[in-house]
């Protein structure tokens, strides 16, 4: 089996929507074998989101992910499960998100976009090592 992370962020958790976001990735057969909801303090936050460090936007997602509890997951499925994750996140923009996926949904602004997942094998394996290291 393939494991992925996934993070229903703050604006998700805020909103009550946590459940129907599991219940699709469990309609679509996939597993969750861990998850925590947790506030993510500014140490995981940068080890997290380290790619961006620099960025313009790099304040603004650190500080956005930490305001309120997050539910961090892992979602386990058949391989390349990831994809079959960000397929239904729907495009990191909501209103270029279609409808039927989470974003086209559920989401309206490009700063607090509901959710995150892994964007490969490679950031999946990293990402799982940052938030559940036993899982690693």
């Amino acid at each position: 089996m393939n494991r992925t992370l996934v993070i229903c962020k703050p604006d998700a958790v805020e909103r009550g929507l946590i459940g129907e976001i599991l219940t699709r990735f469990e309609r679509r057969q996939l597993k969750i074998v861990a998850a925590e909801l947790r506030v993510i303090d500014r140490e995981l936050a940068s080890q997290h989101y380290a790619e961006h460090a620099g960025k313009g936007f790099y304040e603004d997602l650190v500080s956005f992910i930490g305001r309120s509890p997050s539910l961090v997951f892992v979602v386990e499925g058949p391989e390349d499960t990831w994809k079959a994750v960000r397929s239904m996140m729907g495009a990191t923009n909501p209103l270029d998100s279609a409808p039927g996926t989470i974003r086209g949904d559920f989401g309206i602004d490009l700063a607090e976009n509901l959710i995150h997942g892994s964007d490969s094998a490679e950031s999946a394996a990293r990402e799982i090592g940052i938030f559940f290291p036993g899982l690693a």
